[in-house]
């Protein structure tokens, strides 16, 4: 069983949020949160489903269904209702997938901080591959392979890989080239991919290629999405799955379905209605994703230039909103700063420098590697007014609020790093 606590992404937000409460002035760049207003659209069809208080059924009413399967049917995987699930997020969808699909687990490092903790609750043991040097989210294809080989030689029972694209830490997209090559070593190796796909509508340029491990190996793919990045409606808490067609995914999915009537019995009434109206993508929707990647797409190129600035390497952000820079090239600055691994990398940006980042040893990265996350959708505004104004202007960089955070983040890393 992992440690009892609260994940320090949700840990390190309630930190900043207590601070700010005693008069500290923080810029936070430490909670994976697209802090945007609710889209009109979506609001009006949460009251429009106020009324919806019945249970109904646990894997989602047939209209959300319906919709998720032509959200992933224009995406090149055609999908029918019955191979998808609702869920109040994400998260439970991927738990219960820990739960049902037997074997441990093998993940891309660093990784979201939620993977490797939900599969040691789960009882497996998680075995972690560095990702490539061009893109993070997923494992190296030859380091993927070793590792599970290795593992079995050794007892255990590796079964799952897990890959992110976009992906959480590093902001960035892996290439279709590397897709294929990952799912070729999931197909030699029997691994199911689980495909955690909420970032794809935030991706920067929209000619930017994508390819789901779903169109390489669809028979051994689940997909994981949501609402709560791409639609900033991470409260509301909706989330959906895909399945594979056939006997194996079938099994899946009705495990999934079995434990889900056993801890969240259904999505709220009301969400299924926002759900089934968002899915199906109308062309004010598809405007707002657009405006909105955009708007993640300026802020977090901004903040990866100030990184770059300071001496840090970084991979360049193609999509969401999270830099990830490596301080190493600065290290001999930090050591006279007494600054010798991750975490009091961490803790002295918010203590000296009111700056809040989340340590690379979180994502399951060498803890004595200088490296954290920063999300940049954090620095669009404190209020409604201001987030509006990030969303509707043509270069938010020019905004006081956003300009004075970006001012307070250089001049802090040009310090520190000096």
């Amino acid at each position: 069983m992992p440690g009892q606590q609260v994940s320090p992404n949700l840990a390190l937000d309630q930190l900043v949020a207590l601070r700010r409460v005693r008069g500290e002035s923080i810029v936070h760049l430490g909670f994976g949160e697209s802090r945007l207003p609710v889209f009109a659209p979506l609001a009006q069809r949460l009251r429009l489903g106020a009324s919806r208080n019945a249970y109904g059924p646990v894997v989602g009413d047939l209209a959300v269904r319906q919709a998720v399967s032509g959200y992933f049917t224009r995406r090149r995987m055609p999908t029918h209702p019955e191979q998808v699930i609702m869920a109040p997020g994400s998260k439970p969808l991927l738990m219960a997938l820990q739960m049902v699909v037997p074997g441990d687990v093998v993940l891309p490092r660093p990784c979201w901080v939620t993977y490797g903790p939900q599969a040691e609750w789960a009882g497996k043991h998680v075995f972690g591959v560095p990702i490539p040097d061009d893109c993070g989210g997923v494992p190296a294809p030859d380091a993927l392979r070793e590792t599970v080989r290795a593992a079995r030689k050794h007892g255990r029972d590796p079964k799952i890989v897990i890959l992110n694209s976009p992906d959480n830490p590093t902001g960035t997209v892996a290439p279709p080239t590397l897709v294929r090559e990952v799912c070729a070593v999931a197909e030699e190796e029997d691994l199911l991919v689980v495909s955690d796909e909420i970032y794809r509508d935030l991706v920067h340029d929209p000619d930017t290629p994508f390819l789901s491990p779903a169109e390489v190996v669809p028979d051994r793919t689940v997909v994981v999405t949501g609402l709560s990045k791409s639609l900033a409606l991470g409260g509301w808490r909706i989330g959906t799955a895909r399945f594979p067609m056939g006997a194996w995914g079938t099994r899946i999915r009705e495990g999934v379905a079995s434990y889900a009537s056993e801890v969240w019995s259904t999505l709220a009434g009301p969400m299924q209605e926002v759900a089934a109206y968002a899915f199906d993508e109308p062309p004010e929707i598809r405007a707002r994703l657009a405006t909105d990647a955009r708007l993640h797409g300026a802020v977090a190129g901004a903040v990866y230039e100030i990184m770059r600035g300071a001496g840090a390497a970084c991979r360049r952000p193609n999509a969401g909103f999270y830099v990830y820079p490596d301080l190493s090239p600065v290290g001999e600055s930090l050591r006279r700063k007494s600054i010798t691994d991750a975490i009091t990398l961490q803790a002295r940006l918010l203590d000296e420098f009111g700056v809040a980042v989340l340590a690379g040893a979180h994502f399951g990265d060498d803890p004595h590697a200088p490296r954290f996350r920063a999300a940049t959708s954090m620095l669009y505004g404190d209020t409604e007014e201001q987030q509006a104004a990030a969303q509707e202007t043509d270069d938010p960089l020019r905004l006081p609020h956003i300009a004075a955070a970006l001012d307070a983040i250089e001049t802090s890393f040009t310090k520190l790093c000096s």
